[in-house]
């Protein structure tokens, strides 16, 4: 088992029943595409994206099986296993190592606010030595505008230096660029081989230069190969294109847009179903949507 490779990850939209819970199946045939003619290097399920927190107990410890039958690769996916109760992140943290999933990305407990730095290491500590595996690997994920409990350079350092590398990295949901830099300065980023994952594609050269290791982000469900195209051309026009992509995605309720995108593209329906308390897009946004994403291809057309 290994580190999940560095690069372009979707934070992946979950799929669900006419029952509400998570269509698995659909799911792993989603991830497939999305690591292959999707464009992406990895992808990140179960998180906030995937609506991770509104998915049952039981049906994300289904997950981790199904994708290792569909033989994905453990170096491909880093599944949300955050949770308050810290018995809850242990079991789904190692269900997917036991799985073939050693790449977990793990919310603080959030229920609580205002936490000190020791009740957060005290989670992590606990979390890391209960599952007692050194193939384990935990990237924390730093989103303050939901969780309302962030992550102090402070204690990420401190986790990193006792912790050793199965503090593997970071994602940072801030959208604070200059967040994203101070964590991979104060952990020393890939060439200490920490790897610090900011949200958006928009920050994907500024990211590399500060030692980041890429990016997860929502809305590479529908954008990843214009980032592939931006890397392979080194930025320029290519990267404008990614730039107004990511606007694009910006004006609508993320998760609701991307499954819609996929639901154009794969032609299913069944992609518009919401966990409550999310709910689709209007009609009024849905006509936006169609005509936003027609603007961007025709910006792509060569003149």
């Amino acid at each position: 088992m290994s580190k999940a490779k560095r690069g372009i990850y979707a934070a992946a939209v979950s799929p669900f029943t006419e029952n509400g819970r998570l269509d698995a199946e659909r799911l792993v045939t989603y991830c497939q595409y999305l690591l292959s003619d999707g464009g992406c290097d990895g992808v990140a399920p179960t998180g906030t994206t995937g609506e991770g927190n509104s998915i049952a107990m039981i049906d994300k410890l289904a997950l981790p099986p199904k994708f290792a039958k569909a033989g994905l690769s453990g170096d491909t996916v880093i599944f949300g296993t955050g949770a308050c109760a810290v018995n809850d992140a242990i079991s789904l943290s190692r269900n997917a190592l036991d799985h073939g999933f050693p790449n977990v990305l793990v919310l603080p407990p959030f229920y609580y606010k205002a936490p000190t730095d020791e009740g957060l290491y005290t989670h992590f500590a606990q979390l890391i030595e209960r599952v007692a595996s050194n193939d384990l690997r935990v990237y924390l994920y730093h989103f303050p505008q939901m969780s309302a409990v962030p992550f102090s350079t402070d204690l990420v350092v401190r986790l990193k230096k006792d912790f050793g590398a199965i503090i593997a990295g970071l994602k940072d949901s801030s959208g604070d660029f200059e967040q994203s830099q101070a964590f991979a300065e104060a952990t020393g980023g890939v060439g200490a081989d920490f790897d610090v994952y900011p949200s958006s594609e928009a920050m994907y050269f500024d990211g590399k230069s500060a030692g980041c290791a890429g990016i997860i982000s929502g809305s590479t469900n529908a954008f990843a190969n214009l980032v592939q195209s931006a890397i392979t051309a080194g930025g320029g026009a290519a990267f404008d294109a990614v730039k107004a992509a990511r606007a694009t995605a910006a004006k609508y309720p993320l998760m609701a847009a991307m499954k819609q995108v996929e639901a154009w593209r794969s032609g299913d329906d069944a992609w518009l179903r919401m966990a409550p308390p999310l709910v689709p897009l209007t009609d009024e946004q849905r006509t936006s949507l169609r005509a936003d994403l027609a603007a961007l291809e025709t910006e792509k057309e060569p003149v």
